[in-house]
């Protein structure tokens, strides 16, 4: 786990880059993950010369003989004006040139060039470079998930560096998503927007989290507080397709792309299948046929909002389905288009989708609930995503093909932090208020009593959304309680109110009898 004393120096080294001139906060974040980057490789070439020459078998070398000086170990010696030059003019081109990795045993080749191939070395002053490798050099990389521990530290500043907020869910909504859904070791995980993998991580730590043996769990005690780290060790037969054919995610900012894939690879999944796509657009298709239609079990997401789009760079299969410009609508048609037959996703939607009156909004609430399965419907509290936006959102829940039976409703009121702009938490946990209780009662769904609409969970048939026009906004079902408030007898008001008035004029002759 990431201690005080960590923190601290991440921050310091934070400072150092503003100070430096480098303030954007996913440059910083990025360029700290190269330099890491460069010391895990280091790492792996090491590890492999050890292995290789305890067993005599050959490996795939990331550093040549003529490129010794490009490793970690060898830089990290030099003075400031020697380090900047090497990694500004040789380490950093060396990125572009390794096109196969392989991580870790039993990975498949994972092809680098796609995600660094526009990597440069931003920092332009040699102190701010020689702090940033002395800090990362200390970092006990090799240690359990420190290093995913500590990208999950530099990915939460996004949230304090005032960036859009598209660009990380809040970590206890992405674990709910995940949970709700309870993905398989064996099932193909995909997000059709993945920003900086957060959805994919968040997977990733549920399968860890699900398939350790209580001999498996790792106890720290930081700063008084028990934690825990959760080894996987139940995955043995599976780590081969987790490392390299589990994960899937598309973007098209090529800075979001590095970042979720260097995301991926320090949270152990060696082989990330990451790529520059708009998943909207037309070529989609061309270049990917087998993720763009059938190709998943899973789909986590939570898609940008933004409004409307060039209708013509749009696939036709979706027009087809939805005629409309609004992204929110278009990537729920292309979910289902990506999903494989009986395939599940959880999705974040704007509240518009739930209840818009136009024919694109009823068209595709129509055919969530005709033609696939609609599971849920839970309403957010309209803070969840400030400070940078306070747009009341909703998750949906569905499964690709057969017919809706019932839908199961949640009014989700409090996400365990305050909803103002500080979002501070309210409880010891994380994952408090009512997020337990909503993953309970998601579990025990087919307990609830239809027909009780007095709790903030319940059930609603098919054919009462038909009735309202496939609305899908919990107001339209929830069936609001009333207490009635008793008054007491108008008469015995007013004989209570004159026999006060009469104290009051007895009171006041008492006084004027005195004054005389």
């Amino acid at each position: 786990m990431i201690t005080g004393e960590l923190k601290s120096r991440i921050d310091k080294l934070w400072l150092e880059f503003h100070t430096g001139g480098i303030t954007n906060p996913l440059t910083v974040i990025e360029q700290i993950t190269f330099l890491m980057f460069t010391r895990l490789l280091d790492i792996v070439e090491t590890r492999n010369e050890k292995k290789a020459s305890r067993t005599g078998k050959p490996f795939h070398r990331i550093f040549n003989d003529e490129e010794q000086e490009l490793r970690w170990s060898h830089f990290k010696q030099l003075g400031a004006e020697q380090m900047l030059p090497l990694l500004r003019d040789k380490v950093f081109p060396h990125f572009k040139s390794i096109s196969e990795l392989d991580i870790a045993d039993g990975a498949q080749p994972t092809t680098f060039r796609e995600y660094f191939k526009d990597a440069q070395l931003m920092i332009q002053k040699e102190t701010l470079l020689v702090s940033a490798v002395n800090m990362i050099d200390d970092l006990p990389l090799t240690e359990g998930d420190t290093k995913g521990d500590l990208y999950e530290y530099l990915l939460s500043k996004l949230t304090t560096a005032g960036i859009n907020g598209q660009f990380r869910t809040p970590r206890h909504i992405i674990r709910l998503m995940v949970e709700l859904l309870d993905p398989k070791p064996t099932e193909k995980i995909a997000d059709p927007a993945c920003g900086t993998g957060g959805f994919l991580v968040g997977a990733m730590e549920y399968l860890l989290r699900k398939h350790t043996s209580p001999e498996g769990v790792i106890e720290h005690t930081v700063n008084g507080k028990v934690e825990k780290t959760y080894t996987g060790d139940l995955l043995e037969s599976h780590w081969q397709f987790i490392r390299a054919g589990m994960f899937h995610g598309f973007d098209f900012d090529a800075t979001m792309l590095r970042i979720a894939a260097m995301n991926l690879l320090l949270h152990g999944v060696d082989s990330p299948d990451i790529h520059y796509q708009d998943t909207l657009s037309s070529n989609f298709t061309d270049k990917f046929p087998d993720k763009a239609t059938n190709g998943f079990d899973v789909i986590l997401a939570n898609p940008p909002f933004k409004g409307s789009l060039d209708e013509e760079d749009v696939h036709p299969t979706l027009l087809r389905k939805v005629k409309t410009k609004k992204t929110e609508l278009l990537f729920i048609t292309l979910i289902l288009r990506m999903l494989r037959n009986g395939g599940r996703c959880a999705v974040v939607v704007p509240d518009g989708v739930l209840f818009g009156s136009t024919k694109a909004h009823q068209g595709l609430r129509q055919h969530l609930v005709e033609e696939n399965q609609l599971e849920g419907v839970i309403s957010l509290p309209s803070g969840v995503f400030r400070p940078y936006a306070g747009v009341s959102t909703a998750i949906i829940i569905f499964t690709k093909g057969g017919r809706t039976k019932e839908v199961f409703f949640y009014d989700l009121e409090d996400d365990g932090f305050s909803l103002d702009d500080k979002r501070i938490r309210l409880y010891d946990s994380d994952f408090a208020g009512d997020l337990p209780e909503l993953l309970e009662r998601w579990k025990m769904r087919a307990l609830i009593d239809v027909h009780d609409r007095s709790e903030k969970y319940f059930l609603v048939s098919n054919d009462e959304i038909r009735e309202k026009n496939y609305e899908l906004s919990i107001n339209r079902y929830k069936k609001e309680s009333y207490e009635v408030d008793k008054y007491r007898a108008p008469a015995k008001v007013l004989f209570e109110l004159k026999k006060i008035e009469s104290e009051i004029i007895d009171d006041t002759a008492k006084l004027e009898d005195l004054l005389k």
